[in-house]
C-alpha cells in the first residue's frame, strides 16, 4: 500500500476510496490510519481469500459501479475516464477491465489480465498479449475497446447491481479464477465482459502467490474445473470435463519432468478436491446458460506446444 495507495489517490478524485483490510496482521490499519484518513476502512473479520473477502467488503459499500483494485497495482492520470463512458454507452456492458501492464517492465503486458482475456473449450485461460508465460510487448496493438469472456480480478470493475444479482464471487473458490466464473456467470444472464484499453494500469503482481507456489498450481487447476462444472451447458459438460481430467495429467507428467514435483502433487490434489466437491458444484448450476460459443479456440495447449503460437493475433479462431 505505501507503494501504490499514492497513485489511487491522486488519480482518482471521481471515486470513493476503500481499503478493505482482509484480517491483517502487519500495520495495515495504522498505517492507513495515520497517512491516509480520508480514506474509508472496512476490517473483515477473517481471511475469506480474494473471493470472501471482496463479498464481505463490497456488502458494506453503495455505488453504481464498484472497481475492484489490487493493492499491487499503480493507476495513471485518467484513468477511470474511458471506463466509466463505456458503461455509460453500453448498457450491457457489466464488466470491464482496463490494458494490465507489467509494473517491472512497463512496456510489456502483465500476465493477470493483459488486454483480455478467453478461455479455451477446456477452460484453460489466455489473454490478448499473453499466452501461458509469453508475454507481447505492447506496441499500440490492442489499444481498443473489444468484448472479451473474461476480465482480470486485479483491476475489474463492475456494476453493483450485476454483483448483487450473482450474489458475488463462489467463496468456495478462496482465490484464483473466481473472476472467470464471475464473468461467466454474467454472460450466462446475457450481459457483456470488456477490455477498454484506453486506461493503462501497472500490476506487479504474484503478491497473493507466486507462480512456483504449488497452492497457486491446486488453485488454477481445481477452480476451472469447478466452472466448467458450474457454466458449461449440460450436454458438453461431461465429455468436456473428462478430457480435461486427462489434459490436466498430462500436464502433471510435465511437472514432473521439469523438476516441479510438488506441482504435479498440486494438480493430484486438486484433482481429489475437486471430486470431493462435485456433487456441492454441480448443485450451484445457474440458469439460463450462455447460449454464444464460450471459447474462443478449441486447444490453446495444442496452439501453444504443438504449433509454437506465441502471440493471440496469431491464433486462429475456431
Amino acid at each position: 500500500m505505501e507503494k501504490f495507495l499514492p497513485s489511487v489517490t491522486k488519480f482518482s478524485k471521481e471515486a470513493d476510496l476503500y481499503v478493505a483490510d482482509n484480517a491483517s496482521t502487519d500495520n495495515s490499519i495504522a498505517f492507513l490510519k495515520k497517512n491516509y484518513p480520508e480514506i474509508n476502512i472496512i476490517k473483515n473479520s477473517s481471511n475469506g481469500g480474494y473471493a470472501k473477502g471482496y463479498n464481505d467488503a463490497l456488502s458494506q459499500v453503495k455505488a453504481d459501479v464498484y472497481c475492484l483494485l489490487n493493492s499491487d497495482v499503480e493507476v495513471t492520470k485518467d484513468w477511470l475516464a474511458p471506463i466509466l463512458k463505456e458503461f455509460e454507452d453500453s448498457p450491457l456492458a457489466a464488466i470491464i477491465q482496463p490494458k494490465i501492464l507489467d509494473y517491472k517492465n512497463k512496456a510489456q503486458f502483465e500476465y493477470a489480465g493483459a488486454a483480455g482475456g478467453f478461455i479455451d473449450k477446456f477452460g484453460y485461460p489466455f489473454c490478448r498479449g499473453r499466452i501461458f508465460n509469453e508475454l507481447e510487448e505492447d506496441n499500440g496493438q490492442y489499444n481498443d475497446v473489444k468484448e472479451i469472456f473474461w476480465a482480470t480480478g486485479a483491476c475489474l470493475f463492475i456494476r453493483r447491481e450485476v454483483f448483487e444479482q450473482l450474489n458475488g464471487f463462489d467463496e468456495d473458490y478462496f482465490a484464483h479464477q473466481e473472476e472467470i466464473d464471475l464473468c461467466w456467470r454474467a454472460k450466462n444472464y446475457g450481459y457483456k465482459v470488456f477490455y477498454v484499453g484506453y486506461s493503462e494500469v501497472y500490476h506487479l503482481g504474484g503478491s497473493t502467490l507466486n507462480s512456483m507456489n504449488p497452492k497457486k498450481t491446486f488453485l488454477n487447476f481445481r477452480n476451472s474445473l469447478y466452472s466448467l462444472v458450474k457454466n458449461l451447458p449440460a450436454i458438453e459438460a461431461l465429455p468436456i470435463i473428462l478430457l480435461r481430467l486427462v489434459l490436466d495429467g498430462l500436464a502433471g507428467v510435465n511437472f514432473v519432468f521439469q523438476g516441479r514435483s510438488k506441482h504435479c502433487w498440486a494438480v493430484l490434489k486438486a484433482h481429489m478436491s475437486f471430486y470431493k466437491n462435485l456433487p456441492k458444484m454441480y448443485r450451484k448450476r445457474g440458469k439460463p446458460h450462455y447460449t454464444g460459443k464460450y471459447y474462443m479456440i478449441k486447444s490453446i495447449v495444442w496452439a501453444h506446444y504443438v504449433n509454437h503460437v506465441k502471440k493471440f493475433n496469431i491464433l486462429v479462431k475456431d
